[in-house]
């Protein structure tokens, strides 16, 4: 059995999701279509516009044509580090779930670290970024790097904050 935890990403001021959350929940989906995860996880809370993440990713994977059972909700984060550790709990026995994370290319690393520092055994699994501006594409990049030497600094034992 394998699980697609879906990260989350901004939903747009008229509550529809942003093209960067479309493409990962898109992913999510064709990954179930083709039999790759049996389940899938939406994570994310509520950002600047409602509803949540998780809501609106439920609605497209259910437009998509899939089953509700196959879909859960983590609806109460809003980070990468409260998406996984809310997103932990609602995993089957993890001694039989092979757990894919759904991001962005720019985004696994961090993503990897976060699950890693959570005890989840996890992969990723990347939508590709075509139709996306080079622009954007190297926003995303560049936001990516000072959040992933964070989480470094974070989960390490020097930093001497909680790392939960």
């Amino acid at each position: 059995m394998t699980t697609a935890i879906i990260l989350g990403a901004a939903v747009r001021s008229d509550g529809s999701a942003s093209p960067t959350l479309r493409r990962r929940v898109l992913h999510g989906v064709a990954l179930f279509k083709a039999a790759e995860v049996s389940q899938l996880i939406c994570s994310g809370g509520l950002g600047q516009h409602p509803p949540s993440e998780a809501a609106v990713m439920r609605d497209i994977c259910l437009a998509e044509g899939l089953p509700q059972d196959a879909i859960l909700l983590e609806d109460q984060s809003r980070s990468t580090l409260e998406n996984l550790a809310n997103a932990k709990p609602l995993l089957p026995d993890p001694k039989e779930t092979e757990v894919l994370i759904v991001t962005d290319h720019y985004h696994k690393a961090r993503a990897l670290l976060t699950a890693r520092h959570l005890g989840i055994s996890a992969r990723a699994s990347c939508p590709a970024l075509r139709g996306t501006a080079w622009h954007r594409v190297a926003k995303s990049w560049l936001r990516e790097i000072p959040a992933l030497i964070y989480y470094c600094w974070r989960f390490s034992p020097l930093s001497g904050r909680p790392t939960g």
